[in-house]
């Protein structure tokens, strides 16, 4: 069966510019639509009532309420008397969700822009912070000047007022980001810096306001999110790296293993 993401891409190009409103707006917003009845989504998305439960016929659903059934079992949250997903069902989806992100990735353009950049800023937030943190630490190993933000307690503002066309920014923005991730983008498009962004299905709106995107879906049939494929197209995308400047990342490899040695860090 197909997810309301999937069913909103089919049917977008064939919907009203009312309905196409109401959809981005469904799109941008896929978690909340568990919980938002057909008024809110309405409101929210400055549409009529009407044109949301004509949406949502549209879309396969007969009404609010099997719309929020169908978002909730997608989003793994079981009803009552319900069990989770089992492990075959979990392994279909992580699957399902590493093939659709490498089917016709092209990882050079982003890796290119990160390897020859002065220096680095890895950027996340919420749940898309320890994938900063883990993209951060693998991109250390190819190359200097890689630093990630924001740092626990910290604002953001200070580490990308001296960024320029030298400079590159990673932006991970999965769901569900902040309302300043917005903001953000905006800031970064009026700059010069070069920016790469690194999101699912619902950060797609922002990809003609960046340099390049690399596009990972993190849903599960599980409660929470995976980010399974994430942190493989994470490994790829810092290989891609060293692949991009052989001669310094290797390097910068061999004079990280020197330094491990020195240290005895590791076993």
């Amino acid at each position: 069966m197909a997810t309301l993401l999937e069913r909103i891409e089919q049917q977008f190009p064939a919907l009203t510019p009312q309905e196409q409103r109401a959809a981005a707006f469904m799109r941008a917003h896929l978690d909340d639509l568990a919980v938002y009845n057909a008024t809110e989504v309405a409101g929210l998305s400055g549409v009529s009532k009407a044109t949301v439960s004509r949406l949502y016929r549209r879309l396969g659903f007969d009404s609010a309420e099997s719309l929020r059934d169908h978002v909730r079992t997608v989003r793994g949250a079981p009803r009552v008397g319900e069990h989770p997903a089992d492990l075959d069902t979990h392994l279909e989806r992580e699957v399902a969700n590493l093939r659709a992100a490498l089917t016709g990735l092209d990882l050079a353009p982003a890796a290119g822009l990160i390897a020859g950049a002065r220096s680095v800023l890895v950027i996340g937030f919420r749940t898309s912070y320890p994938m900063a943190l883990h993209l951060r630490q693998q991109l250390t190993q190819a190359r200097e000047a890689v630093a990630v933000a924001p740092q626990p307690g910290q604002s953001i503002g200070e580490e990308i007022a001296s960024l320029d066309a030298r400079d590159v920014v990673v932006l991970i923005g999965f769901p569900r980001r902040p309302r300043e991730f917005g903001a953000l983008v905006t800031l970064l498009e009026s700059s010069t810096v070069r920016v790469v962004l690194l999101t699912d299905a619902t950060g797609r709106r922002y990809s003609d306001r960046v340099d390049e995107t690399v596009e990972v879906a993190v849903g599960s049939v599980s409660a929470f999110d995976s980010y399974a494929a994430v942190a493989s197209v994470i490994a790829l995308l810092s290989s891609a790296v060293v692949a991009a400047n052989p001669a310094s990342g290797r390097a910068r490899l061999d004079s990280i293993g020197a330094a491990y040695a020195s240290l005895r860090e590791l076993e």
